[in-house]
């Protein structure tokens, strides 16, 4: 890996299942790298991981890991981005952020490529990632939003458990074993680890994903709402979610009910745009039972889009099944979009 070749990339939680899914990323878009620093915990600091054929050590994530380094993706939880970010940006490194830590900081941009990339030439060293069930469901909805306005969302979720890290898909394996073998099991890390309870999720549907809120809305579903009207730039937007957690181990599925500020759109005509929108594929073939499944998106950087049907009541208003690979496009994969975005915009040297 030459100096001349590329940029001096850090990923910070490199050990983690968003971080893991980076490294993959980066590999399989050959993106521009000089030299890989992997950061994480005291606890991995020392572990080696291949990439592209060589063996990098992890080292500990200090303020000075980040001497040189240009661009710093971060998935290693709110509390580490809140203290070594700013020490990353000190040192000359563009941070991508993962995390919930920046996402509704009015000073930083929260952006999806396909939505906002604009947004990023207002970056003042770091840039917030959105929430993975955010950032599906904004990049089916921009395309529909620019030629028919938008004047509400209403938003059901189903939700994969890797979304809540690998030891909540280890645990949802050993109960649906335990449930299968006639045995008896714990729970202890869903709905939320540091919640007061926890509840099984085999064969079972969870309608918690992180902590209450005073309004009767989970954290979770804030995020939906808060972002994305701050990403789509419609403050005014009438946004609702319920957000529920089902066996199902990497994959978002969404239901999406939307209304629109010009009526007499068609079925036909939404399909058609958002076939040809950047990162949507179009899966809708009812008569063939075509449509978007979790199984089918794993591994794939897009937004898979179908169910696409007129509301029966409302002229104006649709409803359609929205799904994506959540470690993919909801984190790694719009984590390196938006790094690959600031080198086409040129705002890294």
């Amino acid at each position: 890996m030459g100096v001349e070749t590329g940029f001096h990339v850090a990923v910070v939680g490199a050990t983690g299942a968003v971080g893991n899914q980076m490294l993959k990323v980066l590999e399989d878009r050959n993106f521009p790298i000089a030299k890989l620093t992997l950061l994480s915990s005291k606890r991995s600091a020392g572990k080696k991981v291949v990439f592209k054929g060589e063996e990098i050590t992890i080292q500990e994530a200090t303020p000075e890991a980040f001497e040189g380094v240009q661009i710093a993706l971060f998935s290693a939880g709110g509390s580490v981005s809140k203290q070594l970010a700013p020490e990353a940006v000190k040192r000359g490194a563009i941070v991508v952020d993962n995390t919930s830590a920046y996402r509704m900081d009015p000073n930083v941009p929260l952006v999806v490529p396909e939505v906002n990339e604009e947004a990023l030439k207002d970056h003042n060293g770091i840039i917030a990632n959105p929430n993975c069930s955010t950032i599906q469901m904004v990049v089916a909805l921009e395309p529909i939003h620019k030629q028919y306005g938008l004047k509400k969302v209403i938003v059901s979720t189903y939700q994969a458990v890797s979304g809540a890290g690998a030891q909540a898909i280890e645990e949802m394996k050993d109960q649906t074993r335990a449930i299968l073998n006639g045995e008896e099991f714990t729970p202890e890390i869903l709905p939320v680890g540091g919640d007061k309870k926890h509840y099984q999720i085999a064969f079972n549907a969870i309608p918690q994903i992180d902590k209450f809120q005073d309004n009767g809305y989970t954290f979770e579903e804030m995020k939906m709402i808060n972002e994305t009207k701050k990403i789509m730039e419609l403050p005014e937007l009438e946004v609702a979610a319920t957000c529920v957690r089902l066996p199902v181990e990497s994959g978002h599925s969404e239901s999406v009910y939307i209304e629109v500020e010009k009526g007499g759109a068609s079925v036909a005509e939404l399909k058609e745009l958002l076939a040809n929108s950047e990162g949507i594929v179009l899966e809708d073939d009812p008569a063939n039972q075509v449509y978007p499944m979790a199984s089918n998106c794993v591994g794939k950087y897009d937004t898979f889009v179908g169910r696409i049907r007129k509301d029966l009541d409302r002229d104006n208003a649709f409803h359609m099944w929205v799904v994506s690979d959540n470690l993919l496009k909801g984190a790694a994969w719009n984590s390196v979009q938006i790094a690959e975005s600031l080198i086409k915009l040129g705002l890294i040297k």
